[in-house]
């Protein structure tokens, strides 16, 4: 058992494995490419500040959150680097952007007046990022038409103008990067360089180009540009099922671990948890674990979920609860109190990864190393 984590229950975030897949990464883009370390959500559930630390180590000067609180963490824990708002940002909030030294994401000529008339008010100049749509269909200027590229030419011009907002970039985003078609993603890319052409042709200036997210830094080189956002790829985790993962060598950075508070004899047709949807049908041996769907253990696992313990699988019984959940261990030899059980991650011979329990319960690896990294304590080692 941990004491630091002050519950029998924790996420464990091996930062020689973060070390691991920025070298990686940085190998794969070359030394020439800008990384943008993207570690929104509290890095993806893993602690952004200690991530940001490991990839200073690495020469990562960049940082993109999704948050003004994300950032203001970061400003707060001392983090000198550039943090890119990757999404937008409402003028109310402009005073906030200047006052932390972040860099905006923007889509429209009222915005960035916004952020120029907090700047000069504060005697500053805010360099933001101009953000366009390729397709994702999310946030930017569109740009899938030339009477829409042709308005966002006209309203960029505009932000040109203004005295204290510098444009820095170009951002968009992929929406299928990591489908083995790449078809739609090749269509976006083509759109993004014809409107890098057509500024180019009105003489708008674009500093620092960026659009490859993680799959794209796997498989699509042509889109490196001038700097690459990583996500998922810096906690070692693939994109999706459908990428070459010969491309990139990653290690799971974050595993789930806990240790047993109980073990309870039971008889057969003893029933366990709510909805008693786990009745033995022999004498059983029952361990309850302090973990729960408030966790990030998702409830609609709970049927196919499995966890390590003293070398080998052993199935959770019955529903998992909001704090806890429980694990039938009649199979197991010698199990006893205080044992560590393996929830995500590996004991050398048997493995759970997040994809696991992402593809069960019909989502993505993203949102499992998320929601377990909201409400478990963190326990960094090397």
């Amino acid at each position: 058992m941990i004491k630091e984590a002050r519950r029998p229950v924790w996420a464990e975030i091996n930062l020689t494995n973060l070390d691991h897949n920025i070298k990686n990464i940085i190998k794969k883009v070359g030394p020439e490419r800008k990384v943008i370390g993207v570690i929104k959500a509290d890095g993806y559930g893993h602690g952004s500040v200690k991530v940001a630390e490991v990839l200073r180590e690495n020469g990562v000067e960049t940082f993109a959150i999704a948050t003004l609180d994300e950032a203001i963490k970061l400003r707060e824990a001392g983090v000198e680097e550039e943090i890119i708002m990757l999404g937008l940002t409402p003028d109310m909030y402009a005073d906030v952007i200047v006052r932390y030294d972040i860099t905006p994401v923007v889509d429209s000529f009222s915005s960035g007046k916004a952020m120029s008339e907090a700047a000069k008010a504060e005697g500053k100049t805010v360099e933001g990022l101009i953000a366009i749509d390729t397709g994702m269909g999310r946030i930017g200027y569109p740009v899938d038409s030339p009477e829409g590229s042709e308005k966002a030419v006209a309203d960029i011009k505009k932000i040109c103008g203004l005295e204290a907002f510098k444009i820095k970039g170009l951002f968009s985003h992929f929406a299928t990067a990591d489908a083995a078609d790449k078809t739609y993603a090749r269509l976006q890319e083509k759109r993004y360089n014809a409107f890098h052409d057509m500024l180019k042709e009105n003489r708008i200036n674009i500093p620092m180009r960026t659009f490859a997210n993680s799959a794209a830094i796997m498989e699509i080189p042509e889109v490196y540009f001038d700097a690459v956002r990583p996500g998922i790829i810096l906690y070692g985790c693939y994109p999706s099922h459908e990428v070459d993962k010969a491309q990139l060598d990653l290690k799971p950075v974050m595993s789930v671990k806990a240790n047993i508070i109980k073990l309870k004899k039971v008889g057969r047709e003893f029933s366990v948890s709510y909805g008693r949807k786990f009745i033995s049908e022999r004498e059983s041996l029952i361990a309850t674990l302090a973990l729960g769907y408030a966790d990030g253990y998702p409830r609609p696992f709970s049927a196919q979920a499995e966890v390590i313990v003293r070398g080998q699988r052993a199935p959770i019984a019955g529903n998992i609860c909001m704090d806890q959940c429980m694990v039938d261990v009649t199979d197991v030899p010698g199990v006893s109190e205080g044992d560590e059980v393996i929830i995500m991650g590996t004991d050398g011979k048997n493995t759970i990864l997040a994809d696991e329990i992402a593809d069960a319960t019909g989502t993505i690896n993203y949102e499992i190393v998320c929601a377990f990294g909201q409400r478990l304590p963190k326990v960094y080692v090397k």
